[in-house]
């Protein structure tokens, strides 16, 4: 790079400097190279971007669903042509390997996919002769101004669990993503504008806090979509909640994966640490404690770390590397402390990831994998969200009383099994309080046909996103019954 990226908004269909002060740096995580700079947010941008979507809703509204759907089949093909391009900016701005970034656009490519099927997927239902002369119908009609907060950790999928279904349900739409990762949502909303849609029909604010309270206070604003941690999710939620919005709120995780005596040992251990260190841990879907039933204990702690030990961290724009840095500096520095904390606590350093050095990059916020044997049930680690590349260890005595310990933590996102028993794996699937299961599968995501679960303390509200869930959470139902007299046709 020569000179950082200008960050800007995108309001009404233009793309326009932000009217606030300067915020923080958008930092490289691997050379912690400025990258830009993003605003802090300001209160007239967001009431901007939120008036002009409201004037283009009814027209966007008027549309036929199927006139809608084409603006999206041409964004598809826009996204295909530049998947490379997005994919490493995906990498530059977050750090994650190039695989990786190309996972995730994928992901978010399928949600355009599906949201394109809006006309079958929006339709409603009814039923004649519900009472003698009368028929009733259910339609489903959009709500208007909708708007998204989404994380640092997905930059170009999370926002496309929502924006494809919102406006392809008639929605107008203002995202406020990450101010840590403007520029690879930015470059998408380049080809967002190259689709034809209606001036104001999608804008994109950049900001912290104050554009998150502004969004959450507008007037206009009927439906929230928020990913992050917990305690933000919250706040979000109880905020835009008093305010008489509909709100979805993705939360924070705590995901364990148990593993029984007769899982495959190979495969259970490569998949663990897939989950537990790809993306840097950075997933909310990522395995954080891994529970060993019985004798599985004594093959998988050797297991785990030599194969988290073996993973090439790095830049994840360079070849063969396995591993990419987390988020910040500051971020590193919180993980590292949490380590600390676990040792001190009674956890034995299988693998220590602390101080970890790349060479080349000195300035990288490089966190190694690290594996924790025997987490005492009293450490603060079983309760935090680490968000980083640390696996937990702990052992139960059977499969009931891994699942006890599941459903005594305060989250509920995922929670994964290995076996070969299927009765137990029926058991596990059935019983386990959390949203989203896997059974041989080391990160749980549904397909973008199915609604992104979540329990407990990892999401607030009653839709989840994507799917069929989407569809519902961004329209509302009318239901209309009626009658028409025989001595009123007689009439014409």
């Amino acid at each position: 790079m020569s000179a950082p990226w200008e960050v800007r908004n995108y309001i009404d269909g233009e793309w326009r400097r932000p009217s606030g002060e300067a915020g923080g740096e958008v930092l490289n995580p691997a050379t912690g190279e400025v990258l830009a700079r993003a605003p802090a947010g300001a209160a007239a941008d967001v009431a901007a971007a939120v008036e002009a979507a409201a004037r283009a809703f009814p027209q966007w509204r008027a549309a036929p669903p199927g006139e809608r759907i084409q603006h999206l089949f041409r964004l598809k093909q826009l996204l295909e042509e530049h998947f490379e391009e997005i994919a490493r900016l995906i990498t530059l701005e977050n750090g994650k390997t190039l695989a990786e970034s190309r996972g995730e656009l994928r992901r978010a490519v399928e949600n355009v996919e599906v949201a394109c099927g809006i006309p079958t997927l929006m339709q409603g239902y009814n039923l004649e002769e519900a009472a003698r002369g009368i028929d009733e119908i259910l339609i489903r009609q959009p709500l208007g101004v909708a708007a998204a907060i989404t994380p640092f950790n997905f930059p170009a999928m999370i926002p496309f669990w929502f924006l494809p279904y919102a406006v392809a349900c008639g929605n107008t739409f203002v995202l406020k993503p990450s101010e840590r990762v403007p520029l690879s949502i930015a470059r998408c909303f380049e080809l967002l504008e190259q689709t034809g849609l209606p001036r104001g029909v999608v804008s994109l604010v950049h900001g912290g806090k104050p554009a998150v309270d502004a969004l959450l206070d507008h007037p206009a604003v009927a439906a929230i979509s928020f990913v992050g941690s917990s305690p933000v999710a919250r706040y979000v939620y109880a905020r835009a909640a008093a305010n008489g919005k509909r709100v979805q709120c993705q939360g924070g995780a705590k995901n364990h994966a148990v593993i029984l005596p007769d899982a495959d040992r190979e495969s259970t251990t490569q998949i663990i640490s897939d989950s537990a260190f790809g993306c840097a841990g950075q997933r909310c879907l990522a395995v954080s404690v891994a529970v060993t039933i019985g004798e599985a204990r004594g093959w998988f702690r050797d297991a785990i770390a030599g194969v988290a030990g073996s993973l090439k961290v790095g830049c994840g724009l360079d070849d063969g590397v396995q591993m990419g840095p987390v988020i910040t500096p500051a971020g590193k520095a919180r993980i590292e402390g949490l380590i600390g904390q676990g040792i001190g606590e009674g956890a034995a350093p299988v693998l220590d990831g602390r101080g970890v050095k790349i060479e080349g990059y000195p300035r990288g916020a490089f966190v190694g994998p690290t594996v924790l044997d025997g987490v005492p049930s009293s450490s603060s680690l079983t309760e935090t969200e680490i968000f980083g590349p640390v696996l937990s260890l702990i052992c139960a005595a059977h499969l009931d009383e891994a699942m006890a310990l599941i459903a005594r933590n305060s989250y509920g996102n995922a929670a994964s099994i290995f076996t070969t028993d299927g009765a137990a794996a029926r058991k596990f699937r059935h019983q386990v309080p959390t949203g989203n299961v896997g059974v041989n599968i080391g990160v749980a995501a549904p397909l973008a046909y199915f609604p992104f679960s979540g329990w407990k303390g990892s999401f607030f509200g009653v839709l989840h996103a994507q799917g069929r869930d989407a569809v519902e959470f961004y329209t509302d139902k009318k239901v209309v019954i009626e009658r028409w007299p025989r001595e009123w046709s007689r009439r014409f």
